[in-house]
């Protein structure tokens, strides 16, 4: 025990060292919470040494790598009311229940999932805020994956989604993964499934577990696993949002009273996600569009986002401010201004030259914030020691979103799992070929069927024919027996 504390604390001091000789690799540092977390949680760090079994070169990169990967990607701001609500909700990916070890298990419902018809990227991030509340609930437990497969065909296997998975257990979620329970598999999946063990780590593939109804029992006990399973549970998925208890001071993912850096460096206190785009007062003063997302479009060759302004009052004028997390990346003209009573006006928002679509991360905010102005011909000096003696009456909060096509392809091509381009469209086209074997496949059995009805029907018309043909044979039989009696001389 003296052991592995001292390499969690020889862990930890090697993090703060590098961080301190050469800083963060992006230019906002680590998360806040994640460095809350490498000072505070022995057992965090734990799992990064016992994930290399102790290699402590091996456990500091993936640490490192992990910190950097969670600010990126966002990991930490990742919350249910900033993924795609109907991905959460269509059950084709949920938490439910625990395996025999007590570990939760993330659900993975095969037949509803069809490749490439759902947003890569945001799928990602459904996964992601999975992982992240899993994780809260078993308070750093492991996991065990359950893929659902039952009435599972080709078109619902996605390679390019097993892989993120098992790179997000590899990479990113240390010591992470109990099992992969795999229920009910095809048999025609058998060829993929050989190219999935192919991407686990060796120490891994002794975690896979095919089970059908009758095995299940061994790894899910029959009183936690849904009847459709072969177990007892009466269980109907249906999403329910996260409950925060009274001593956590996380949401979702999401610190409560967390500092979120705005332009001019005024830290304000981030409401929490429910309140996104809701005014502080009652009365509404302001309404902005869109609501909670700006979406950046190509516009020559510049890349521009419009948020408009709308005072909804008829007897108020306003004085409006946006603000900014990232205030190197954008300009925003005009960033404050007056609107007058029932007044529209259109604020472009330009992402700065030497920027470009990959910067459009969800950690990218705008702040848009008012007050009621009584002197409309107050200076902008005024103004400004306005903004500084009172608070806003009202803020709305807006993310960023690329809408242009080519951004779908870049996040993709720069996906943590997607970078074996060559080796993916192998595989794809292999699929692509099982594919259109299994079609033809169906329309041959189709084929085969209608062939045996008509067979079929071939066979009992015949003999029906037969029966007929016999029927008047014996019918005329007799009429010329009948025929020779009468024709006998009663005579002889």
């Amino acid at each position: 025990m003296e052991t592995h504390a001292k390499a969690i604390a020889e862990l930890r001091e090697r993090f703060f060292r590098k961080l301190d000789d050469e800083g963060p690799p992006d230019s906002r540092g680590f998360h806040s919470a994640d460095i809350a977390r490498i000072k505070n949680s022995d057992d965090w760090l734990k799992r990064f040494l016992e994930h290399h079994e102790y290699n402590e070169q091996e456990a500091f990169n993936m640490l490192w790598e992990t910190c950097t990967w969670r600010r990126k990607f966002g990991t930490n701001d990742i919350t249910e009311d900033n993924v795609r609500r109907d991905y959460l909700e269509d059950g084709s990916i949920f938490g439910y229940s625990k395996d025999k070890d007590g570990k939760k298990l993330f659900i993975i419902k095969s037949k509803l999932h069809v490749k490439g018809v759902k947003d890569f990227p945001e799928l990602q991030r459904c996964i992601v805020y999975w992982f992240e509340r899993l994780e809260r609930e078993g308070n750093g437990n492991q996991i065990s994956i359950f893929f659902d497969m039952a009435e599972a065909g080709l078109s619902n296997t996605d390679m390019e989604l097993t892989k993120y998975l098992i790179g997000l257990f590899k990479s990113y979620y240390p010591n992470f993964l109990n099992y992969i329970i795999i229920f009910e598999m095809p048999w025609v999946l058998n060829a993929a499934f050989k190219i999935i063990k192919s991407w686990l780590p060796a120490k891994a593939v002794p975690k896979i577990k095919f089970v059908n109804k009758t095995t299940l029992k061994d790894y899910v006990n029959p009183n936690d696993a849904m009847k459709c399973w072969g177990g007892n549970s009466d269980y109907t998925f249906k999403f329910v949002s996260e409950i925060q208890t009274n001593g956590d001071s996380a949401l979702n993912g999401k610190l409560d009273n967390k500092k979120v850096h705005f332009i001019e460096n005024s830290p304000l206190t981030e409401q929490s996600p429910t309140s996104f785009g809701d005014q502080i007062n009652e009365e509404q003063l302001l309404s902005i569009e869109p609501t909670e997302t700006i979406t950046f479009n190509k516009d020559g060759n510049d890349i521009t986002g419009i948020i408009t302004l709308k005072n909804i009052t008829t007897d108020k004028n306003l004085s409006y401010k946006i603000k900014t997390t990232s205030p190197e990346k954008f300009r925003v003209r005009p960033s404050s201004g007056i609107l007058q009573p029932s007044e529209q006006r259109n604020v472009t928002v330009l992402l700065q030259p030497g920027y470009n679509v990959r910067g459009l991360l969800q950690n990218d905010r705008f702040l848009v914030m008012c007050l009621p102005l009584k002197d409309t011909n107050a200076t902008s000096q005024e103004l400004a020691v306005l903004w500084k003696s009172e608070k806003a009456t009202e803020m709305h909060k807006l993310r960023c979103h690329d809408g242009t096509i080519e951004n779908n392809e870049i996040q993709k091509s720069h996906s943590v799992l997607t970078s074996a381009a060559g080796n993916d469209r192998n595989i794809d086209a292999f699929f692509s070929k099982i594919n259109h074997l299994e079609k033809h496949y169906s329309d041959l059995r189709s084929e085969m069927i209608i062939i045996k009805y008509i067979l079929l029907f071939s066979i009992i018309l015949t003999i029906a024919m037969a029966i007929l043909v016999v029927y008047i044979l014996q019918a005329d039989i007799k009429d010329l027996v009948d025929q020779q009696t009468c024709q006998i001389p009663r005579g002889i």
